[in-house]
């Protein structure tokens, strides 16, 4: 009997595929790639030894690992896991919510109140940047981010450039950690964020470009960070950093951001 293959084949063999890829650029943001490829190397090896050269006693030691790793591999991705699930829900969350607000629109007087919160922002990255003051703000979007909002001093007030530079004051009681911004609101400040192991980060940035890949590794928030050492503006989106940006392109990269979700730009690691 010949090997035959149909739709249906095609079909498992493409979403298995599609599986694969996610988890694997899911796996490659947290820096546990290798981890990834190891696994993907052991099942091709137990599936030879099992089910094509038939070893019983090998692939039968094989068959017991594999099926006690599967427990191994959710205590050892429990977070590559937890966010694979919140991507999920956050994907049809937002194309549900988006389409009511492009059905309903939104009034002038808001995208008028958003565009100045967020120059408010961008107008305090630039004057931190002249000053080499040390910065990590954090948008949230579509993710819930009270956890690490909790993690802070609570503050409920309107954006506002000052503010803001005050609160990265190097001698201020706030200076460490994040703020976190939620729609027009500044939620808190000396937040504490997840680090990110992502072991491709260069070692010239420290712990705050760490701390802005970490989030966005882990929710859809959008982080600024802005340099103590050199004074450069960077900002972080989807596990990836762009460094050394303008704050022109920092307010055109907000905009797109925040402001219209249907539009991605392109970000680079520099």
């Amino acid at each position: 009997m010949g090997f035959q293959i149909g739709f249906k084949d095609i079909v498992d063999i493409f979403l298995v595929a599609f599986l694969l890829y996610e988890i694997y650029k899911l796996l490659r943001n947290s820096g546990a790639v290798n981890i990834f490829i190891g696994i993907l190397a052991f099942i091709v090896c137990w599936f030879f030894v099992s089910y094509v050269f038939k070893m019983q006693l090998l692939g039968g030691i094989l068959d017991m690992v594999v099926n006690v790793g599967a427990f191994a591999l959710i205590v050892l991705f429990q977070d590559e896991i937890r966010r694979f699930f919140s991507n999920i829900g956050t994907r049809r969350e937002r194309g549900f919510f988006s389409k009511i607000k492009k059905f309903f629109g939104e009034s002038q007087a808001e995208k008028q109140e958003k565009d100045l919160d967020l120059l408010q922002v961008v107008l305090a990255c630039r004057n931190m940047s002249k000053t080499n003051t040390g910065s990590l703000i954090v948008f949230s979007r579509n993710n819930n981010l009270d956890n690490y909002v909790q993690s802070g001093e609570l503050l409920d007030s309107r954006i506002n450039s000052r503010l803001i530079e005050s609160i990265f004051f190097k001698n201020g009681p706030l200076h460490d950690g994040a703020i976190i911004i939620s729609g027009h609101t500044l939620k808190a400040a000396a937040c504490i964020l997840p680090v990110s192991q992502n072991q491709s980060i260069p070692k010239r940035l420290g712990l705050r470009h760490r701390a802005a890949l970490g989030i966005t590794e882990h929710t859809d928030a959008v982080a600024i960070v802005v340099s103590e050492e050199t004074g450069h503006i960077s900002w972080a989106v989807n596990g990836k950093l762009n460094v050394n940006v303008k704050p022109e392109e920092l307010e055109h990269f907000l905009n797109t951001q925040l402001l219209d979700n249907n539009k991605n730009p392109q970000e680079t690691k520099k």
